[in-house]
């Protein structure tokens, strides 16, 4: 809770800060890696960084906390916490790690504010500062001990290399030691360490697109300007090692009785594809509406396995998107306007930022509730800057 001395000021001030943040930001970062060039080895993206995704997540998700504070006395905003907190886990961020954040980001907005601050707003901004990084710590701490080991990276045997529609494969992984594997919840998703040509390790975030439970595959579509992906297609090959991190994510499915829609676009099918094995597997009685959007059939990297998980489901039905149009389906981008949405039905959403936006907004219209919708981002989380 932010105290009845910081919130005045927070409230006072949160619109230059929020004004000048993305600058901030952006300073913020270039101290951090001129005094920790190993971040970028292994843990920061350095394609983020060069497009801003990054600074703007960060931008985003500081202002949203702040915003959140001042309005909503005595609460924490839990759902952009959970999964900024289930992202870090996912690489392996650490709680002296604040510290390091800490000590730079304020040095940054020193600099930037410098004709304004004063001792007041530095001390109400570093309490905004560390009632969000506790509670993160105190989530990541909860995922970290919720695993079967204690590891962040374990080596895992690449048993396959699948073509999954046109410009995807899937990787499917087995264990190179004995460390016990997590089992995974259908829906979440890997981080992957990826030894690039100039030995720089990047890491990426994959959905788990297979059974969940302890086996591990993820779909990766190939971004030909993209840094991981490339590396991916191009050179790991089958009986390769790759290291992987623990399952992590809270877009799962819940447990219940009622209506599921999964609605994806793209390679964004891979965590929604894994969510509707799962209630393939375990011969679900539930009402599945099925909703994917792609450019083409040939690109839909997961139609072999999202249409034969569809068939064997009595209450599931298929409506399918296409901006090249084919028999049965839709032409052009997806509209949820005319379709018969299930009442009372879980939304799961994963795809490009403007169709998420623009689904969650036509399933609000359409009377979801948003505590409803449940979606996941891939790379840095911009939703909240956006």
């Amino acid at each position: 809770m932010l105290s009845d001395k910081s919130r005045p000021v927070i409230e006072a001030t949160l619109p230059l800060v929020g004004s000048r943040i993305g600058a901030i930001t952006t300073n913020f970062y270039d101290r951090l890696f001129t005094a920790h060039p190993e971040l970028l080895d292994g843990l920061f993206s350095r394609s983020n960084q060069r497009s801003g995704t990054q600074q703007q997540a960060l931008a985003g998700s500081i202002a949203a906390f702040a915003t959140h504070l001042v309005d909503n006395p005595g609460t924490l905003p839990e759902a952009v916490l959970a999964r900024i907190a289930h992202r870090h886990a996912s690489l392996g961020i650490s709680e002296p790690q604040y510290q390091v954040v800490y000590q730079h980001l304020f040095a940054a907005i020193a600099e930037d504010l410098a004709a304004v601050i004063t001792p007041n707003i530095t001390a109400a901004w570093t309490e905004v500062y560390w009632l969000m990084a506790d509670a993160l710590i105190k989530l990541e701490k909860g995922l970290y001990a919720s695993q079967a080991n204690s590891r962040m990276w374990m080596p895992w045997t690449v048993t396959a290399k699948t073509p999954a529609g046109s410009g995807a494969l899937t990787f499917t992984l087995e264990p190179a030691d004995d460390t016990p594997v997590t089992a995974a919840l259908p829906g979440q998703y890997i981080s992957v360490k990826v030894a690039l040509p100039d030995g720089i390790r990047q890491v990426r975030q994959y959905s788990l697109s297979g059974d969940a439970g302890t086996g591990r595959s993820f779909t990766a579509k190939l971004d030909d300007s993209g840094e991981v992906s490339p590396v991916l297609h191009r050179d790991v090959q089958v009986g390769d090692i790759l290291e992987i991190s623990n399952p992590y994510g809270g877009i799962t499915l819940k447990d219940g009785t009622g209506p599921v829609i999964l609605a994806s676009a793209g390679i964004g099918c891979t965590p929604t594809a894994s969510i509707l094995r799962s209630l393939a597997a375990a011969g679900s009685e539930r009402q599945v509406l099925v909703l994917h959007a792609e450019s083409t059939m040939d690109s839909w990297a997961l139609r072999s396995q999202m249409t034969h998980d569809v068939a064997r489901l009595d209450g599931a039905e298929l409506q399918l998107w296409l901006e090249e149009p084919a028999a049965g389906s839709n032409q052009g981008f997806m509209s949820l306007r005319e379709v018969d949405l299930p009442a009372g039905a879980a939304l799961y959403l994963c795809g490009p930022l403007p169709f998420m936006r623009s689904i969650r907004s036509e399933a609000i219209d359409a009377g979801i509730p948003a505590t409803s919708i449940h979606y996941e981002v891939f790379g840095p989380d911009i939703w909240q800057a956006g």
